[in-house]
């Protein structure tokens, strides 16, 4: 499930992107969490086009399986200049059309970024890079791009990153609004992989 209801404050001194409107982040969250509470997780998940599988391999060289989040992929980055991770993969099936890829914080729903129409032949995305001729999504926020996520302490939540290969490409414009982007997701999807990273 996804929503934007519960994004922190970056606290004091950091700098952070606009947010949209209460009522309009409400909208997001509902359409978002409907539509992944599928694609995100539930393995009876069967798109139009076939079986969802589980076979993507997920990986990074700054990120690893279960630890903390590193501090320059969240709010609290240096400057509060935060960019999004390298992240590589592998295992996918041939012949796809194209990858998407989507970052959120499953526990309060939270989509913080949306990569779609990504070449097939692409196994990997640098720091802070997008590659062409892929575009970025609205996220949960009504931003563009990669939102950093801006845990609190004692407040435990999981950052998910998951690579669906899609049958074909999703053929929207640069800042396609979040629920056109997962509704293609989730309808041509046929693999996924997920590396899932912890907050403090």
């Amino acid at each position: 499930m996804i929503s934007a209801a519960r994004h922190r404050s970056p606290g004091p001194g950091r700098a952070v992107r606009s947010r949209a409107p209460g009522r309009r982040r409400a909208a997001l969250a509902a359409g978002a969490a409907a539509v992944l509470a599928a694609a995100g997780g539930c393995t009876g998940f069967t798109p139009g086009n076939g079986e969802l599988t589980d076979d993507i391999n997920v990986s990074s060289t700054l990120l690893m399986e279960g630890s903390t989040l590193p501090d320059a992929f969240t709010c609290r980055a240096e400057g509060g200049e935060a960019g999004s991770p390298p992240l590589q993969w592998s295992g996918q099936p041939e012949d796809i059309g194209s990858f998407a890829i989507v970052a959120d914080d499953p526990a309060s729903a939270e989509v913080f970024w949306v990569l779609f129409d990504l070449d097939p032949a692409t196994v990997e995305i640098r720091q802070d890079g997008v590659p062409q001729p892929a575009h970025s999504g609205e996220n949960s926020f009504g931003d563009t791009g990669y939102t950093p996520p801006c845990p609190e302490e004692d407040d435990p939540h999981e950052y998910r990153f998951t690579v669906y290969a899609l049958d074909q490409k999703l053929d929207l414009p640069q800042g396609a609004p979040l629920t056109d982007t997962l509704e293609r997701i989730s309808a041509h999807a046929v693999a996924r992989g997920s590396l899932t990273t912890a907050a403090e």
